[in-house]
């Protein structure tokens, strides 16, 4: 654990990125929330202060604090990571969106799986919908790659941050895939 998070606090941080800025703020259990729809500190920080209502929890920018994982997300938009060993803090989301989360996080790089997919692979083969309310709910898109998830006849589904974004991540996973 980063000794530089105190009990109660919230570190974040920006990093420049091919979808434009990415903020990522981290916990005392790891990634807290990843951005890629905040476009000003001011957005994101609202945001999180909505994540964190009522935990008692403060938030402050720290960069220093966080350069292991803006590395590695750096890395992965440069082509240059496939996976991460990042922890995610899902403690924002429910037990059956954690099971969903985590089935989306077994997804290979490059691959995809259907809502379908992962709501059978959880053991709720008729929850295909409330998996996609899932993938929206991932307050770590990328380190999770909610992104990866589509819908069933191989279309691409909706995401959180939009269909270009969507569309751009799984674009720098196959240009990836090439390189590595």
């Amino acid at each position: 654990m980063n000794p530089l998070i105190q009990a109660g606090e919230i570190l974040y941080t920006s990093l420049q990125s091919p979808l434009g800025s990415v903020w990522v703020a981290r916990s005392r259990r790891g990634v807290f929330c990843i951005s890629i729809r905040s476009r000003t500190r001011e957005e994101f920080v609202a945001g999180l202060g909505r994540m964190l209502k009522g935990a008692g929890l403060a938030a402050r920018e720290a960069p220093s604090a966080l350069k292991d994982e803006t590395r590695q997300l750096s890395e992965y938009f440069r082509g240059a990571r496939r996976s991460f060993s990042l922890p995610a803090d899902l403690s924002s989301v429910t037990r059956f969106q954690r099971r969903a989360l985590e089935a989306a996080a077994a997804i290979p790089f490059g691959q995809v799986a259907s809502y379908a997919d992962l709501a059978r692979a959880i053991g709720r083969p008729g929850a295909s919908r409330a998996v996609g309310q899932a993938m929206g709910r991932n307050p770590t898109p990328i380190i999770i790659p909610c992104h990866r998830v589509i819908a069933s006849g191989g279309k691409l589904g909706g995401f959180t941050g939009g269909s270009p974004l969507k569309r751009k991540l799984l674009q720098i996973e196959e240009g990836a895939g090439a390189l590595l």
